[in-house]
């Protein structure tokens, strides 16, 4: 075969629409792509898709090739430039880095998706490939909730009573499904397929139906009804789709109430889940919690509200503003639209607000051409129609779910997200041809060199993001606190010097050592301190760190310093249970045991199921009945 321009180019455009497939595929397989080895193979995918596009701009030179770039292409350059600002401000670097390059990934990925899938045939595989997968996973999950399995893959997940397919959370697996479910909905209805796709296509919408309901994802519920009313609705408008989008609102109106009732209201999953109290504490988000949450996330802001904390900064910085029932460690905000303006600020929100107008503008401004001509002898039938329809329902239910919960933040749902609005914004080109920009030379080669910059920094921080999580899954095979695996996290350190995490579980693995005495005691302590030290610096907001090095301190009987990084540390997360009994600890250490059972009796309100303070109280009781009755503390010597 005699390889010509042509013949690459064409290559080069199947290899990127098949990366892109793979990728829509793998990552919610994947545990939606929340994992660090997962999301290193989409980041991998991605670089390959940026050089592919980069080739066939040099192939095309010779043809003054045309760059689809409407209006919203402006808004998404814009918060990536803001981002990789931020990132240089940001508090924490590591953690604002691995954000940034997620951006950076879903950025590029948008704009590969806008000049090189826009086809009609690009278009019906992206369709056909996300229903088909969720099909797929919702098998899975029907399943799961059938056998009340424990497990996805291999990995032990904490709701056995609600499915969740091949993601950890329900929620977001029913954020996945609000994704597919109105583009399945929108091509079983208007698509202009074959009776045995069709038939194929309602299949697979029943069983995603199915997998939604054992969700038991109030929010998904909400979201997912949101975004069918919406390709409902559109359908009712037009007078071609009216009557079988009526029969169908009324069949899933009827049988969805006749299951709720008489079934669904009935299972023992829909009462815990449904009328439960709340057990933030427990590490169990829900309204209440969402509430507390929120108003943390609105007080950040309030501290910080031109530019935010910084990016993926929430999670980090939530202790410092943690109410007193909230316990677990929340993650995210659990409302991607607050999160943005914490974690972004107003200058990171108003370009996403702007940027969603104009979007929105642009869908107006494109619905009369992907609209059919209404006809009495049309069939009214389209694919382009019908992806247009389904993919405003899908992004219509993500925009509602947000509200309620972190879809954007799961790679997967980002990823699709991300491709049904490149594949919408291109339809742009049917209403004018404005937006197309001739390449010459100077635009051809600056585009070329920036995605081979991105690529080049995306394999170098991939390199070492895929050594750190190497040799972090082995020191997770060691045996806890052993010089195994001291070794091993050193190496993960090396390869990754900036995770402050990393430098802090050395820290403990030494002080844990320290603390079993023996000769060396005191170099091991002071090991374990240089590495929490690290880990201040890395990180200025991780409590623990303080913590853990003022414990160290009282180890070695420097109360006076201990106790001054214990008080730095307590600003940090002055409500959080577990730091206020290792305050206790300190006062036990030091001798007052009256300030000890304070911070212990707070501690056990803050979270009663709470061992450490369980167990330190007996001690502190004996101790000052003790002290109270005159008995010696220390049995007489011989």
């Amino acid at each position: 075969m005699v390889f010509t321009r042509r013949n690459l180019d064409w290559w080069c455009e199947r290899g990127i629409l098949f990366l892109i497939l793979g990728m829509l595929m793998f990552a919610p397989l994947a545990f939606g792509a929340a994992d660090s080895w997962a999301f290193l193979v989409v980041q991998g995918a991605a670089v390959v898709t940026f050089l592919l596009w980069a080739t066939r701009l040099w192939l095309k030179a010779k043809d003054r090739p045309r760059l689809l770039w409407p209006p919203v292409a402006w808004a998404v350059l814009a918060f990536t430039l803001y981002a990789l600002v931020r990132w240089l401000t940001a508090d924490i670097e590591y953690i604002a880095r691995r954000e940034v390059i997620q951006v950076l990934v879903f950025a590029g990925l948008f704009f590969v998706v806008l000049n090189n899938l826009r086809g009609q045939e690009e278009t019906e595989a992206v369709a056909w490939t996300l229903i088909a997968t969720g099909a797929v996973v919702s098998m899975f999950a029907c399943g799961q909730f059938l056998t009340h399995s424990d497990r996805v893959w291999n990995v032990f997940s904490d709701n056995p009573s609600r499915a969740s397919g091949t993601y950890i959370s329900p929620n977001h697996y029913a954020g996945f499904l609000e994704l597919v479910i109105p583009l399945a909905l929108a091509f079983l209805l208007a698509g202009k397929i074959k009776i045995v796709p069709r038939i194929l296509i309602g299949y697979a919408l029943v069983v995603m139906l199915a997998g939604l309901t054992a969700t038991f994802s109030r929010g998904g519920w909400v979201a997912n009804l949101t975004g069918i009313l919406v390709v409902l609705g559109i359908f009712l408008a037009h007078k071609n789709h009216r009557l079988r989008a009526a029969i169908l609102l009324a069949v899933l109106l009827g049988g969805g109430t006749l299951f709720v009732t008489q079934y669904l209201a009935k299972t023992h999953s829909y009462a815990q889940r449904v009328k439960a109290q709340d057990d933030s504490a427990g590490g169990r988000i829900d309204w209440s919690a969402r509430v507390n949450m929120w108003r943390a996330a609105t007080a950040m802001w309030q501290d910080h509200p031109w530019f935010g904390v910084g990016p993926a900064h929430y999670d980090y910085r939530f202790r410092e503003y943690r109410p007193e029932m909230i316990q677990a460690r929340p993650d995210r905000c659990h409302n991607d639209w607050l999160n943005l303006l914490t974690d972004w600020g107003v200058a990171g929100a108003a370009i996403v607000l702007a940027g969603m107008g104009i979007f929105i503008a642009g869908l107006l401004k494109t619905w009369p051409h992907a609209r059919r001509e209404e006809n009495d002898f049309g069939s009214g039938q389209s694919n382009r129609f019908a992806f247009f329809v389904g993919a405003v329902g899908s992004l219509s239910a993500l925009a509602v779910h947000s509200f309620m919960d972190f879809n954007l933040h799961i790679p997967a749902n980002a990823l699709i997200a991300v491709t049904l609005f490149a594949l919408l914004a291109s339809n742009i080109r049917f209403a004018t041809e404005g937006h197309w920009v001739r390449i010459f030379q100077r635009e051809r080669l600056l585009i070329m060199g920036t995605f081979i910059v991105i690529a080049a920094a995306l394999v170098f921080a991939g390199w070492r993001g895929a050594r750190e999580t190497f040799w972090l899954a082995r020191s997770d095979r060691a045996e806890n606190f052993s010089e195994e695996q001291t070794t091993r996290l050193e190496k993960a350190f090396a390869a990754e010097p900036k995770n402050f995490m990393t430098a802090y579980e050395i820290g403990e693995c030494y002080r844990t050592r320290g603390l079993e005495g023996g000769k060396d005691y005191r170099q091991i302590t002071e090991r374990a301190i240089g590495w929490y030290e690290r880990a201040e610096a890395l990180n200025p907001h991780h409590a623990y760190s303080l913590l853990r090095h003022g414990m160290c301190l009282d180890w070695l009987g420097d109360h006076t310093k201990a106790e001054k990084l214990l008080s730095d540390a307590e600003l940090l997360d002055p409500n959080g249970y577990y730091l206020v009994a290792a305050l206790g600890w300190h006062h036990v250490q030091t001798g007052d045991y009256a300030a000890a059972r304070a911070c212990y009796l707070r501690s056990l309100r803050l979270y009663g199921d709470n061992p450490t303070a369980q167990n330190y109280m007996g001690i502190v009781q004996d101790r000052l009945s003790a002290l109270a009755s005159g008995r010696p503390m220390l049995p007489r010597l011989p």
